[in-house]
């Protein structure tokens, strides 16, 4: 058993929260928000961590989107953390 840390990305439709949000009627318009970092614990795969996180915690709807990015081993993100500044990693 293995421990990963999935990353995901938030997306938020401006569209919707003045005009109908849709494509179709030229009104989506869509912008990258931030994002979240989740550890999963005790699962096989990198697949295995991803699906759980997109079962307990996406989104996807007209106005609003959660959705993952990367999956990657603990040490691996661990290892990222420590190439950022420090106030910034104290943050995440």
């Amino acid at each position: 058993m293995h421990t990963f840390v999935v990353k995901t990305q938030h997306l938020e439709n401006y569209g919707a929260h003045c005009e109908d949000g849709r494509y179709a009627s030229g009104n989506a318009y869509w912008k990258f928000k931030g994002g979240d970092d989740y550890i999963v614990e005790d699962v096989e795969r990198g697949a295995d961590a991803m699906a759980f996180v997109m079962a307990k915690y996406s989104e996807n709807n007209l106005s609003f989107k959660v959705i993952p990015t990367e999956v990657l081993l603990i040490d691996q993100w661990v290892d990222e953390l420590n190439k950022l500044d420090e106030d910034y990693r104290e943050f995440l």
